[in-house]
C-alpha cells in the first residue's frame, strides 16, 4: 500500500506532488519562466503607460494611446497563458502571441509609413524601437516556445496519441 502511493506520488508516504509531475511538460518552467516574467512587465508597463496616457491626454493621439491599451491587453492575456501552462494555456498564449506579432507588425509599418497617423508614439511603433525591439522580439520567442512545449506534450507517454 504504501509502495502505490509512491509510485503515483500521492499519499502521506509518498513524494511531494511536484517531483511527481516534473516530467510533465510546462510553459513555465526553464525560458518559460523569463517569458512570463518578459511578458509581465511589459503588461505592467504598457498598461501604466495607456492609462495615464488615456487618463491625461487622450485628445492628443487617441489611436496611439488605445492601441498601447491594446498592447497591455494582449501581454496580460499572452501572461496569464504561459503561467497556465497546459493545452488551454498554450493555446490561449499562442493566439495572443499571433495577434501581439500581427499587432507589432501593422502598426510597425504603418507608423513608419504614415508617422502623422501616429503623433505619439504606441509599443508597437517602429517595430517597438522605443522598446528596444523587445515587442518584436518577444511574440516570436513566445511562439518558438509554445512550439517547443507542444511537441514536447505530444511526446509525453508511450501510448499517448500523436
Amino acid at each position: 500500500m504504501a509502495d502505490e502511493g509512491r509510485a503515483t506520488g500521492g499519499g502521506a508516504l509518498g513524494r511531494p506532488a511536484r517531483e511527481a509531475t516534473s516530467d510533465t511538460p510546462g510553459t513555465i518552467r526553464g525560458p518559460g519562466r523569463v517569458l512570463v516574467a518578459l511578458y509581465g512587465v511589459f503588461a505592467l508597463a504598457a498598461g501604466a503607460r495607456a492609462a495615464v496616457q488615456l487618463s491625461t491626454q487622450f485628445d492628443e493621439a487617441p489611436l496611439a494611446y488605445l492601441l498601447s491599451a491594446v498592447a497591455a491587453v494582449v501581454y496580460v492575456i499572452a501572461t496569464i497563458g504561459l503561467a497556465r501552462g497546459g493545452r488551454g494555456g498554450r493555446r490561449t498564449a499562442v493566439v495572443s502571441c499571433s495577434i501581439e506579432l500581427a499587432g507589432v507588425l501593422v502598426v510597425g509599418t504603418l507608423s513608419l509609413l504614415d508617422p502623422a497617423a501616429f503623433p505619439d508614439a504606441t509599443v508597437w511603433s517602429g517595430y517597438g524601437q522605443g522598446y528596444g525591439y523587445v515587442p518584436l522580439l518577444l511574440p516570436v520567442l513566445g511562439l518558438l516556445w509554445l512550439r517547443h512545449q507542444s511537441r514536447v506534450a505530444q511526446g509525453d507517454g508511450p501510448d499517448r496519441p500523436r
